[in-house]
Formats: structure tokens, sequence, C-alpha cells
């Protein structure tokens, strides 16, 4: 359903609700003022994205993807604070198919903004893994420098951490194959 069309429904139902009120039904007045409340609601959080938040806090990856696809255009469905969240949540979903694929959704999610700087941490965390596995260190330590700026609350400080070793290891690998190091 658009977002306008559920604009002018709750309007109605919380018309209704002070209607009823100005009439006397009290009980049936606040049933529906809560009601109206709801739609409204839905109108700021999608209910298909906070579907698949919960099956992704599951682990339940196929139905978070079914949720995220009854979202037939997005530009029109959600507000736009949540376009960026919508393609975030794609990525990540993408990411545990086809990670390469993912970086596409990550890098469309923080061209349309992500409010919450854990989000775009983790977008950035996700792109630095993706320029790790296509051997692209200069990119790959930008983006983990990003992400260790973004994560102001530490969320993500365990998995920089790990990707920094592991960058280190990359290192270690090319130096041992006789890379771009060798020593004369």
């Amino acid at each position: 359903m658009r977002n306008i069309v559920r604009l002018i429904v709750a309007c109605i139902i919380l018309g209704a609700a002070v209607t009823l009120a100005a009439f006397g039904f009290w009980w049936w007045a606040v049933l529906v003022f809560l009601i109206g409340g709801l739609v409204l609601l839905t109108f700021f959080f999608n209910e298909n994205m906070l579907m698949a938040q919960y099956y992704m806090r599951k682990e339940n990856m196929p139905k978070a993807e079914a949720s995220l696809l009854k979202i037939t255009d997005y530009e029109k469905q959600l507000i736009r604070n949540q376009h960026g969240y919508y393609n975030l949540l794609l990525g990540l979903i993408e990411s545990n198919k086809a990670p390469l694929k993912s970086e596409k959704y990550f890098k469309k999610a923080l061209s349309l903004g992500l409010t919450m700087s854990h989000n775009i941490a983790l977008a950035k965390l996700s792109l630095a893994g993706i320029s790790m596995s296509k051997r692209n260190k200069r990119e790959a330590q930008m983006y983990l420098s990003e992400a260790q700026k973004a994560d102001k609350n530490k969320l993500l400080a365990e998995q920089i951490k790990m990707m920094k070793g592991q960058m280190a290891q990359m290192d270690k690998q090319q130096v041992g194959r006789g890379g771009f190091r060798q020593q004369f």
C-alpha cells in the first residue's frame, strides 16, 4: 500500500475516533483511536521492514528476504528515511548468498543515507570485507578506518579488530609468496 493511502486511512480513522468521543462513546473512541494510531505508525515504520528485521535477528534469512520482497516499489511504499535501511537489509541478506553482489546495496544504502552511526559503520565494515576479498587493500583500509570512526558506541569494535588482523595476515601471505615486497 502506498504511504499516502496509509496516511489518508489513518486520518479517517482518527477522525472517526474524535467523532465517537464527541457523541459520548468513549470506549469505542479509545479503541478506534488505538487502531488509527497503529495505522499511522505503519506510515513511519513499514510492517514488512519490521518483520524482516525480526527474522534477521532470529537468523531466518529466507523469511527475512520474503518480507523484503513484498515491498515492490520502495520509493513509494517507504518514507525517505527508510530507503537506505531497505538497501542495507537487502545487502545483509545478499551477503549471505553472494558477498560480492551485495556491494551495490551497501553503497546505495550509504548514498541514500543512514541516520544511525552503527548502521553506517556496519555498511562500511561490510564494504571493507568485500574489498579485502577482491584483494583491494587500500580501499579496504579506507572503509575500515571510516567504519572505526563511525562506530562511536564501539558495537563493532571486535569485528573491526578481527578484520585488521585478517588484513595483517593478507600482508604476510603476500610477502611469503614473493609478492610486491621482495628483498634484494
